[in-house]
């Protein structure tokens, strides 16, 4: 039986987008990082992994019109956030995303991972709006 308050604290992950995506809260303190880690880690991953289950199962079978209500769309921003980090740190995006996607080569096989990290911003944009009207 797992005991938080005896067990060590994870390490931090390996992976850059893991580390993106489950970063370190005390950077400049590892052992109180791997104190909070400990007992944050496990409840993150499981709210990530049920963002992720909303957007899978709100998505129409049969593809069309994507209807929600304010907490799944809540839930999609949280998913698709998780996503576009993911797609960042792969593609290494920067603040001057739109000068790194005009100087691409048509060629480039990233052009499409891009193009799919821009899409997402603008499906989150659509979303933040229509949360708040």
């Amino acid at each position: 039986m797992f005991n938080e308050t005896t067990a060590a604290p994870p390490e931090a992950p390996d992976d850059p987008v893991l580390a993106r995506l489950l970063p370190d809260a005390y950077q400049d303190d590892p052992e109180s990082a791997g104190e909070f880690r400990k007992y944050t880690e496990s409840s993150l991953r499981e709210a990530k992994k049920y963002f992720a289950q909303t957007l899978l199962e709100t998505l129409p079978a049969k593809g069309g019109r994507v209807k929600l209500n304010a907490d799944q769309a809540r839930d999609w921003l949280r998913a698709l956030n998780d996503v576009r980090l993911m797609f960042g740190v792969r593609l290494e995006v920067t603040e001057d995303f739109e000068d790194q996607l005009t100087s691409l080569d048509p060629k480039d096989p990233r052009l499409a991972a891009f193009e799919v990290y821009g899409w997402l911003g603008a499906v989150q944009e659509s979303l933040v709006r229509a949360i708040a009207r």
